[in-house]
């Protein structure tokens, strides 16, 4: 690394440790951050420190909030027969973009992985079994992640699930819309044919 003073070395080397950001762009950003006004540091600074102090995890899905209950579950508008399972709080987003879905959510916070040390008991699965307990609950998507891990995690909930009496599905997964099946990979193809839909 070149020779930069020790505050900015520590700033570049701080921001080398987030997900995404190589040393070319730790700079550009410790460069940035250099050149603000006092007062857009400060800012920067206060925002990482309200998110350190001020957000917890909602009492009832475990999603990131800044209250006791996060937006979805204090929204009497929302579907409560229907749960949909995800890994972690930034997978609601693509959900909610779609505007198609008015359930509410449930977050695992990861997803069984032997390899990693991560089994069920890692995973913020009890409190889901105590939220049917109510009976409410009619259906629980389950929207784990297209890869080993979330597929796993997907089967042993749906084992752990479904002698509850209660209706679980998974997402369907296949060839994304606007792409070229000449390109698809074997296991997109194999699951595009398995989740094919009559019209």
């Amino acid at each position: 690394m070149p020779d930069f003073a020790e505050p900015l070395s520590r700033l570049v080397e701080e921001f080398r440790r987030l997900p995404g950001i190589g040393q070319k762009s730790a700079q550009r950003i410790a460069f940035h951050l250099l050149r603000a006004t006092k007062e857009d540091a400060f800012r920067l600074a206060r925002a990482v420190v309200d998110v350190k102090e001020k957000l917890g995890l909602c009492s009832i899905c475990n999603n990131v909030s800044d209250g006791d209950l996060c937006p979805y579950c204090s929204n009497p508008n929302r579907d409560r027969s229907i749960i949909c399972v995800v890994e972690e709080p930034p997978n609601i987003l693509p959900i909610e973009t779609t505007r198609a879905f008015d359930g509410l959510y449930h977050v695992l916070h990861g997803s069984i992985s032997p390899l990693r040390g991560i089994g069920p008991e890692q995973l913020k699965i009890k409190n889901l079994l105590q939220r049917l307990q109510s009976g409410d609950t009619q259906e629980i998507i389950l929207a784990t992640n297209p890869t080993v891990e979330g597929e796993a995690t997907a089967a042993y909930l749906s084992r752990l699930l479904k002698p509850l009496g209660i209706k679980v599905t998974r997402i369907a997964m296949g060839i994304p819309v606007g792409s070229d099946l000449e390109y698809a990979d074997e296991v997109s193809m194999s699951k595009s044919m398995e989740n094919r839909r009559e019209l």
